[in-house]
């Protein structure tokens, strides 16, 4: 089995693969505290209650945009299911050309959305990520990383909102009843979740008018794209598994031998 990892700045997000059937994904907070052994003992805990022998898994790709924590989780997985595992990284080969000014610039995480989206829906596509950043990137119809817009994500914009105002509550974030909000938190939630929408929509529709690509699908990711994707025809896909298909497709792209 593969187990395939995508660490954001706020969760890790892990999935295990037989083959191409996706067996099952988890969760846990991304902490910077964390020993090699805690990361080993939690990814096994987590495998073993989903009923994975974590013997049975044989490979392993990490794509992770928290340099500070990849020591102590490489460790933890060496230590702990004897694999090495593959990182996401210059050189690695994934299918995409990246042609942007500064190529090294493009985090792993974007990297592989653009690879599962070109490589399961085609191009031109768009993917879009609503993450701790709600990140658009352009695949071109040859396969070429294009362009790339990053904006704040929903959580984040939502924390420097009530961050900063000192009479505003933390609150949840979910579209409201209507956007015509009578009191504070219905208010903040159209706010932020309309907000989103139209942002959304509005850059979509820019990044087809310059790119020339009228036509591009539109495929969305990220946990947060639940709240906003079927709100908007600007959408075609949403697909919560999106990285961990990238992540799975770049590790066969690298013929790495299973143990």
């Amino acid at each position: 089995m593969l187990l395939t990892i995508d660490v954001g700045n706020t969760n890790i997000t892990l999935g295990v693969f037989k083959e191409e059937v996706l067996l099952g994904t988890f969760r846990m907070t991304t902490k910077r505290s964390r020993t090699s052994d805690e990361y080993g003992f939690t990814i096994c805990g987590i495998l073993e209650h989903r009923s994975i022998c974590p013997q049975d898994i044989h490979s392993v790709i990490i794509a992770s945009v928290v340099p500070d924590i990849m020591h102590s989780l490489t460790s933890g997985i060496i230590k702990y299911l004897n694999v090495r595992p593959l990182i996401v990284s210059a050189g690695i080969k994934t299918g995409i050309r990246i042609v942007t000014e500064n190529p090294k610039e493009i985090g792993p995480d974007r990297i592989v959305d653009a690879v599962a989206g070109y490589e399961l829906f085609g191009g031109p596509v768009i993917v879009v990520d609503f993450g701790t950043a709600t990140t658009y990137d352009l695949i071109g119809p040859n396969g070429t990383f294009e362009a790339g817009i990053t904006a704040p994500g929903l959580e984040t914009a939502g924390r420097s909102l009530w961050g900063g105002a000192a009479m505003l509550p933390a609150i949840e974030i979910r579209k409201p009843a209507s956007i015509l909000a009578k009191e504070t938190i219905s208010s903040m939630q159209a706010g932020l979740v309309y907000g989103a929408i139209g942002q959304t929509e509005y850059i979509i529709r820019k990044i087809k008018e310059e790119s020339g690509y009228p036509d591009a699908k539109v495929v969305a990711t990220g946990g947060l794209g639940k709240i906003i994707a079927p709100e908007t025809d600007s959408i075609d896909e949403y697909d919560p598994e999106l990285t961990l298909n990238g992540l799975r497709l770049i590790y066969y792209k690298n013929k790495k031998v299973d143990r």
